[in-house]
């Protein structure tokens, strides 16, 4: 979770990851967040974030991004 929260703040330094829970319903990632943070998390947790994964839920907080993190190393 600390290299989550790492590349989350290194990617928007202005937002409280820690208790923000609508970061996508809110607009507070955009898209172009969400590219830049499905580079970071392949390439550093070695996962394949496939299409059917983007859904709001699964970036909706630091803590539904690192239950799809986690999901998907263990495939």
């Amino acid at each position: 979770m600390d290299k989550l929260m790492e590349i989350l703040e290194s990617l928007r330094p202005d937002v409280d990851f820690e208790t923000e829970t609508a970061l996508i319903d809110d607009g507070i990632l955009d898209s172009f967040d969400i590219v830049s943070l499905v580079g970071e998390l392949s390439d550093e947790f070695d996962i394949e974030i496939k299409p059917s994964d983007l859904v709001p839920v699964n970036f909706n907080s630091a803590e539904a991004i690192y239950a799809l993190v986690e999901k998907l190393m263990d495939e």
